[in-house]
């Protein structure tokens, strides 16, 4: 077995320290280390953290390949500092049977890149009539543990309690893309002022908002779980911050996009920021950063939503909605959470990486950088700044709206259970 020895890291940004890891575990963190034969990783100040966990990844695999693959995605996954994944379950076919969560899962095991976990789907072909197999996806090989239509919204209240009634049954969740589709039909981008003026179709918050409010009082009322996918509004914290004080088990999620990007974007027609749920107003970014510092949304999911250039690289009406995200996400949170002094590194962790692993039951990550943890960890670069070049992506889509802007920090190196996968910036 093969030790690395990484020394002078900031460990969850504190004080420098050396980590030694002994195969696929790390042995001993302390100061002035030293190990014979050792292969030493010199960090020179850069933080180490967990290997991140996303909660909400589209892999696309099986049926659009063309925009993505398990292999790529993952490939992808590893150079932003993943080593776990949840993906999705809106492929073709739908992943709401065990065949297809065991296939998409003996895919993640063959690309080795990072651990892929699967999404079941909570309704057949993810047409809100009938409960998928829930139970048989749990019992498969791929343990399925949270279930999400995700691209649409489970609308029927009996569904949704039905489902939130199945999943008790083994401690799992239900990922809610909560958007009310009677009152999003045509919608185009965020209704508001900008909608207003461009003459496009609004999605109103009133949309995500209405469907949360329904699915808090559904989980109180059975005692489940459920989790709220992409939370993009002000109106959706407070009902998230309301649902907390009353001892409801729900979690939230936050993009990275929609802790940055407002809008206002939309006026240049480019759909490549066109997404689902749309860029909101600053004034919602704003609560979201708030909301993500105290707690109140718990975790950052990509959303990462990959789409052939032709899918993009047309007029706005036509275009699909979704942006990748995997190679970007550390990057944006630093400039819009830490570099604003709203978390430090040890709550970038917590967002990014413990939490998620403990909402989706994921055995091995978000563990403390110590001694007898298993050696799934990310090394940043966070002094440097560099234009992102979508040319130089893992991902086989290239749909970012980032190209050409200026983002902090690097991921230099990833780690899966001791066995490197990203090294110096380049995948091994």
């Amino acid at each position: 077995m093969s030790k690395i020895l990484i020394r002078g890291a900031k460990v969850l940004g504190g004080e420098p320290q050396d980590v030694l890891i002994d195969g696929a575990t790390i042995a001993e963190v302390g100061t002035e280390l030293s190990a014979d034969g050792a292969e030493v990783v010199e960090a020179g100040g850069k933080v180490l953290l967990p290997g991140l966990v996303d909660l909400h990844t589209h892999l696309r695999e099986p049926g659009r390949e063309d925009s993505e693959t398990v292999l790529t995605g993952t490939r992808a996954a590893a150079s932003g500092g993943y080593t776990n994944v949840f993906a999705m379950a809106n492929t073709f076919p739908v992943a709401d049977t065990a065949g297809v969560v065991e296939q998409v899962w003996r895919l993640g095991q063959e690309s080795g890149y990072c651990d892929v976990q699967p999404i079941g789907a909570v309704t057949v072909g993810l047409e809100g009539a009938k409960l998928a197999e829930l139970g048989a996806m749990h019992e498969s090989a791929a343990g399925v543990t949270v279930f999400s239509d995700d691209g649409k919204c489970v609308h029927d209240a009996v569904i949704m309690r039905r489902a939130l009634e199945y999943v008790k049954a083994f401690n799992g969740v239900v990922a809610q893309h909560a958007q009310e589709p009677r009152l999003t039909e045509g919608a185009q981008m965020n209704e508001g002022v900008v909608s207003a003026e461009l003459g496009l179709g609004g999605w109103p918050a009133v949309a995500e908002e209405s469907v949360i409010a329904r699915d808090v009082l559904l989980a109180e009322h059975v005692g489940s779980r459920v989790h709220i996918c992409h939370l993009s509004t002000a109106g959706s914290v407070e009902i998230v911050r309301w649902a907390k004080s009353r001892g409801i088990d729900v979690t939230a999620e936050v993009t990275p996009h929609h802790l940055l990007l407002t809008d206002e974007l939309v006026r240049s027609y480019n759909p490549v920021y066109k997404v689902n749920p749309p860029l909101r107003t600053e004034r919602d970014v704003l609560a979201l950063r708030e909301a993500l510092a105290d707690g109140t949304i718990d975790i950052v999911a990509t959303d990462h939503a990959p789409h052939p250039h032709e899918d993009k690289d047309c007029e706005w009406a036509a275009a699909a909605m979704g942006m990748v995200g995997l190679e970007t996400a550390l990057s944006v949170v630093q400039e819009t959470m830490v570099e604003t002094g709203l978390l430090d590194w040890a709550g970038v962790a917590d967002r990014m990486s413990v939490k998620p692993a403990q909402i989706g039951q994921a055995t091995g990550h978000g563990r403390p950088v110590s001694a007898g943890e298993p050696a799934n960890l990310t090394l940043v670069d966070t002094e440097y700044r560099g234009q992102v070049d979508p040319a130089g992506f893992a991902s086989r889509s290239r749909n970012t709206p980032y190209e050409g802007r200026e983002l902090p920090g690097r991921v230099t190196h990833t780690w899966l259970r001791g066995k490197a996968t990203l090294v110096d910036g380049k995948l091994t």
